[in-house]
């Protein structure tokens, strides 16, 4: 569609139409449901295509590696467009929105808003303003300006759910920016988590992902260091929530009481992100991780030894500065004895700002090339015989979106099961009206695994359909108003109700 017709468009319906652009994190993706929903609440609709919205907005990141030239580039190639339609506005915010500030405009000055972590809730009064004065509006805080459970949300999935259980970071890793553009941990209360998973449970929805930094530090504003297992055993309490999982837990904050909750929480799925970074201890230190390999692995032990089904991943760093080959043969010596079912695997990569940035000893990219294809072989050997240990078993999978590229061509449907392992499964005679829909539950049999992926070739054992398939074929999505945590909120206050006699 040409710049002109999204013109005519947007005459015709008498609304502006956005589109959200997201990179980076589970966080940002969540942030970006909050931005959705903001927009939709101040009247404006998703563009039917992404390259004829009137607003964009960029979620950014500044973690992974040419997020400045990623940005930057995305935003030279939408300056045409501009030019073309003046009307049309841009909106940079996320980390590298926090981190750059005002050199965004100064690089890109056609960008018309530039907003932070900490205030998502002023995008859409940035870009009235921007509009009304004909110049860009720049407005970053130092601190959360409210709570992102406060803001309404636009969901992306009809069958599974961002939660938010904290924001920020504590922890001073050299390698990482993010608790300077996050800022400190703050934590929601445990009823305003659960009220949340409710009410996306009503609208639904059957998994939800509890989000934060670092979850297993979760407690630490309120005084409870074993909160963040309370709240996995309370969320097994929510009727109709099938599937719990969470993201990103820390091996120095991981405790006794969490396994146990995983373990005999039934709801709660026997998958672990369990970030490893470096199995040098050397390394570690370096990288300031309050933990050292025999801990790392001693959690991965008593975790195998509570839930022997568990499939559990990781991250590594490569060419941390001053890494050894002995460094990153005790790296492979712990993939070896942990045997993940998967990782993200990272070549190190300066971030300014961040201590490790200046160190010396920076591996050369050769170097850390070479070891980076080693690592790959080794975890794709590890995960594909962790697989196969799969084929003839019977798994639940929770049919999801653009999981398969290849189902189109092969007939299959993808999903995911309980431990998070994708499955690509056929469907034999469950077609046309019958065939699964988005949400709902199948149960197969593995014929075939991959390192990164398991086939079921079979017919299904059962279906079952779902709230969050009929959601799917009616083509809605949850939309939630903000979850107060009696912290200030946007808009006019709600009338109070009437009071009977004395109110206390």
């Amino acid at each position: 569609m040409t710049t002109e017709m999204q013109g005519s468009a947007h005459q015709e319906t008498g609304q502006r139409t956005y589109d959200v652009r997201t990179y980076g994190c589970q966080m940002n993706v969540h942030d970006s449901e909050r931005i959705s929903g903001l927009m939709e609440d101040a009247g404006y609709i998703r563009a039917a295509a992404a390259d004829t919205a009137d607003v964009v907005v960029f979620n950014t990141c500044a973690v992974r590696e040419n997020a400045d030239n990623r940005l930057y580039g995305n935003l030279g190639h939408l300056r045409p467009t501009k030019v073309k339609n003046p009307g049309m506005q841009i909106a940079v915010g996320g980390c590298l929105a926090q981190k750059d500030q005002g050199e965004i405009v100064k690089k890109a000055p056609w960008v018309d808003v530039v907003f932070g972590t900490h205030n998502i809730g002023s995008l859409p009064t940035l870009l009235e303003r921007a509009r009304h004065n004909e110049e860009a509006q720049v407005e970053l805080l130092e601190s959360l300006e409210v709570f992102p459970s406060t803001l309404p949300t636009k969901r992306e999935s009809n069958y599974a759910g961002w939660v938010s259980i904290s924001v920020g970071c504590n922890n001073t890793c050299t390698f990482c920016i993010v608790p300077s553009l996050r800022g400190k941990e703050k934590d929601r209360r445990p009823g305003e988590i659960l009220a949340e998973v409710r009410a996306l449970v009503a609208e639904g929805v059957s998994e939800v992902t509890l989000l934060g930094q670092n979850v297993n530090s979760y407690g630490v504003e309120f005084g409870d260091r074993l909160a963040f297992g309370k709240l996995l055993r309370a969320c097994g309490e929510v009727d109709g929530l099938e599937r719990v999982r969470f993201t990103s837990p820390h091996p120095k904050d991981f405790t006794d009481d969490v396994i146990a909750a995983m373990a005999e929480t039934p709801n709660v799925c026997h998958s672990l992100h369990m970030p490893l970074q470096s199995g040098s201890d050397r390394v570690l230190k370096a990288m300031r991780r309050s933990y050292r390999q025999e801990k790392y692995l001693g959690i991965i032990e008593k975790v195998r030894a509570a839930m022997p089904d568990a499939a559990i991943t990781t991250d590594i760093i490569v060419g941390f500065p001053g890494e050894t080959d002995e460094d990153f043969e005790q790296t492979l010596e712990v993939v070896r004895k942990a045997r993940f079912s998967s990782a993200f695997t990272f070549q190190y990569s300066k971030r300014p700002g961040t201590p490790a940035a200046t160190m010396e000893e920076q591996v050369p990219k050769k170097v850390v090339q070479e070891r980076y294809e080693r690592l790959i072989a080794t975890l794709e050997e590890i995960s594909w015989a962790e697989n196969k240990k799969l084929v003839g078993e019977k798994v639940e999978v929770l049919v999801a979106v653009g999981e398969g590229r290849k189902d189109e061509r092969t007939g299959r449907m993808s999903g995911r099961a309980r431990d998070g392992r994708l499955v690509h499964f056929a469907t034999g005679e469950l077609t046309g009206p019958l065939a699964p829909r988005p949400g709902d539950i199948v149960e197969t049999v593995i014929t075939y695994a991959a390192p990164h992926h398991l086939n079921a070739d079979g017919a299904p054992l059962s279906h079952r359909r779902t709230r969050a398939g009929d959601m799917f074929e009616t083509g809605r999505t949850p939309k939630l108003k903000g979850v107060s945590l009696g912290l200030p909120t946007i808009g006019v206050p709600a009338p109070l109700p009437p009071a009977d006699g004395c109110a206390i």
